[in-house]
């Protein structure tokens, strides 16, 4: 096999964690299939397979994520045989290094799947570049953990005068009632595209039930509609806070604590455009977060919250529209690997009527920033 096919390397790799990341001892294939094994030690056979330079055999996934927990901490090397430390009871630059190790193992698993697809050589084509993105980016979850959107539902007021909203009417359509559309259309296609094997609920706030409560959520939309954020978010503790007051002309806002100081984040809105109107909204502000679940800390809590639709549209955008995936889930992996809980307030302009997604990784977009 070629010195530099991927599929060597990735074995190359394997190998040299288990000879040389622990100064000093040597981790032998018993050793690492015990540890890998979870309690129920995997056979020797598979592992000598994962390490073969002359004909290797891929990991699956969740084997990847297992050798960046075990060799993230030289503390899983204490015992005998060796256990990985939990996620729990890791450090932050545990954390920090397991993620990064996780990354470097999947990027050598990826290029190695391309090779034994398209054969060693070959030049990647557009679509395994789209599913490379899909695989890695913050949307991607573990195969088969359920992921549940969360919209807010429009107002009774709002709904008595939006047609096909009457359980009781022939022609209801049940998405109608729902708020922030363009977010959720966008989110749930990016989600099912990105996990195929997991199922994607959307519920109203007010449908949860237990289950949901303690899979993947993903909260969608401002917190003064959506009743279910209130628990989670205040178990979060996030330094952000939505302020909705819709009454008068920016009146809705995001209020940062920094240093004790509460700073004041507001949309822009220029001229009238009608009788009532508050003004055109030029610019939204809007959140992305994400943070382990409180109720499950094995899944996820992601916020993608705008003072308007278009807000929510915006950071939702961030990190699913093809231009900018890449460069905004780098920009995350590069600020907050390690992180149990990370924030980022941006602007997201709205040009003409049209939402422009926020590139990160220029700064211009960023407002504010934070992890713990």
């Amino acid at each position: 096999m070629d010195a530099q096919d991927p599929r060597r390397l990735l074995a190359q790799r394997l190998r040299s964690l288990r000879e040389k990341a622990v100064p000093g001892r040597k981790i032998t294939q018993p050793e690492l299939a015990q540890a890998l094994g979870n309690g129920k030690p995997l056979s020797v056979p598979l592992i000598s397979s994962w390490e073969s330079l002359a004909s290797p055999r891929i990991p699956p996934a969740a084997r990847i994520e297992g050798y960046a927990t075990l060799f993230a901490s030289l503390r899983s090397f204490d015992c005998d045989p060796p256990r990985p430390v939990s996620p729990e009871e890791m450090t932050s630059e545990e954390r920090r290094a397991k993620a990064e190790l996780g990354r470097e193992l999947t990027h050598l698993r990826q290029a190695a799947l391309r090779a034994s697809t398209r054969g060693w050589g070959s030049q990647q084509s557009p679509l395994s570049e789209v599913e490379e993105s899909l695989n890695l980016g913050p949307w991607r979850f573990a195969d088969g953990r359920t992921v549940t959107i969360v919209c807010p539902r429009w107002p009774q007021h709002l709904l008595a005068r939006t047609p096909y909203t009457d359980r009781d009417d022939p022609g209801y359509i049940e998405i109608l009632r729902y708020s922030e559309l363009d977010a959720l259309v966008e989110l749930h296609g990016h989600l099912r595209a990105a996990n195929p094997a997991n199922q994607v609920s959307l519920r109203a706030a007010d449908e949860l039930v237990s289950d949901d409560y303690t899979s993947h959520l993903v909260l969608l939309g401002v917190v003064h509609w959506n009743l279910a954020a209130t628990s989670p978010l205040g178990l979060l503790q996030l330094p952000v806070r939505q302020i909705a007051d819709g009454n008068s002309p920016g009146g809705q806002y995001f209020e940062v604590d920094q240093g004790g100081k509460m700073v004041p984040h507001r949309p822009v809105l220029g001229g009238l455009s009608g009788s009532g109107s508050k003004g055109v909204l030029l610019e939204d502000v809007a959140m992305f977060a994400r943070a382990v679940n409180p109720f499950n800390r094995k899944r996820t809590v992601t916020i993608c919250a705008g003072m308007y639709g278009r807000g929510t549209y915006g950071a939702v955008r961030a990190l699913t529209d093809a231009r900018f995936l890449d460069r905004n889930a780098e920009y995350l992996r590069s600020r907050f690997s390690g992180s149990e809980a990370y924030c980022i307030l941006m602007r997201v302009p709205v040009v003409n009527g049209a939402t422009v997604t926020p590139d990160w990784s220029i700064g211009e977009y960023t407002l504010f920033e934070w992890s713990g």
